[in-house]
């Protein structure tokens, strides 16, 4: 991933926003909450008017005028520079045509979910198993309410996130089957190990193998 003058995700968030009209920070917040993206892009909505200042200071966004708004302190404008629409445009390539190959924190887990028992194993995955399905069920009904009033455009972030979590919750299902059937070697040593303290002979050599 390319290194950015400003690389926070709500400084791509207000780019998108600008997109459409100037506004004045407070706007762009609302715009982007109605529209859920403080959910798809992880928004820190404290920081703002620091990200909107940082996309000033490089000249992706510049500051139209301002409105008073009642007794309230002058809200400033900004509208979306050429270089802001370029910025905005590579950032969404980049994101579209690069994967993203950062390692998650259940693979993590994963790599070393041996420091548990399979039996606590097997029960953390089933209480995983549990959430995903919850939030699979959760994020049907919203998707299928907005579908009904949104075009399929606006909403196919929604349906890869479905998308991600049947194919995790099908993927979970079928270790907690493996783990608790027999069926993924290695399970009886594990075991064993967990037990005992005592790593089987065939384990030993692995173990040690990769202590080099």
């Amino acid at each position: 991933m390319k290194r950015r003058k400003v690389g926070n995700m709500l400084g791509l968030a207000v780019l998108s926003a600008l997109l459409e009209r100037p506004m004045h920070p407070y706007e762009m917040a609302s715009v982007l909450r109605e529209r859920g993206k403080d959910a798809d892009l992880k928004i820190k909505w404290g920081s703002l008017y620091t990200v909107v200042g940082n996309l000033e200071k490089h000249g992706f966004v510049a500051a139209v005028g301002s409105v008073r708004d009642g007794g309230r302190p002058e809200r400033t404008i900004y509208r979306l520079t050429e270089a802001g629409r370029a910025e905005l445009e590579d950032w969404v390539a980049e994101l579209l045509g690069e994967p993203d190959l950062e390692p998650t924190k259940f693979r993590a887990g994963l790599s070393i979910m041996a420091s548990l028992g399979p039996d606590e194993v097997v029960a953390l995955l089933a209480t995983r198993l549990a959430a995903l399905d919850e939030r699979i069920a959760q994020r049907s009904v919203a998707l299928e309410a907005a579908q009904a009033q949104v075009p399929r455009l606006f909403l196919v972030e929604g349906e890869y996130e479905l998308a991600l979590l049947r194919a995790e919750a099908e993927w979970v299902r079928g270790l907690r089957h493996d783990l608790t059937s027999g069926a993924l070697p290695g399970v009886a040593a594990w075991r064993h190990y967990r037990e005992t303290g005592e790593l089987p002979e065939d384990l030993t050599a692995f173990a040690e193998g990769g202590q080099g």
